[in-house]
């Protein structure tokens, strides 16, 4: 399984950004649960927000509640994160991940499949 994320950049506090994560690979399934993670630096990767096969159950840090909403295209073997109001704490490398089943999928560690990450700078 391959993991390409994209949609990172730079934006001023209280802006808006996409990012997608387009999965690849004769063993992946659209059946995976998919999920984003981030990582700031000289600080541990962290959870963001999960979604399940079709987006039916999702999950979310309490610091983005609120403001993020992941999303899934299963026809594309997409899955996207709506970041809106976004604050300079939010700056960090964002990462996808896909598993066939993270038994706590707030844990990196449960996770097998992971992309390249995409940077996302907030200013003040």
């Amino acid at each position: 399984v391959q993991l390409q994320a994209s949609g990172g950049g730079l934006v001023q506090a209280r802006g808006s950004l996409r990012l997608a994560c387009v999965a690849s690979g004769r063993t992946f399934s659209t059946s995976y649960p998919m999920g984003w993670f981030r990582q700031a630096p000289g600080k541990e990767r962290e959870f963001v927000a999960a979604a399940n096969y079709n987006a039916g159950a999702t999950y979310y840090a309490e610091s983005v509640k609120g403001r993020f909403t992941i999303s899934r295209d299963n026809f594309k073997n997409t899955v996207f994160l709506q970041m809106n109001s976004l604050k300079p704490e939010d700056t960090a490398t964002y990462y996808c991940a896909a598993d066939p089943g993270p038994q706590n999928p707030y844990s990196d560690r449960e996770w097998v499949y992971w992309g390249q990450g995409t940077q996302v700078t907030v200013s003040s």
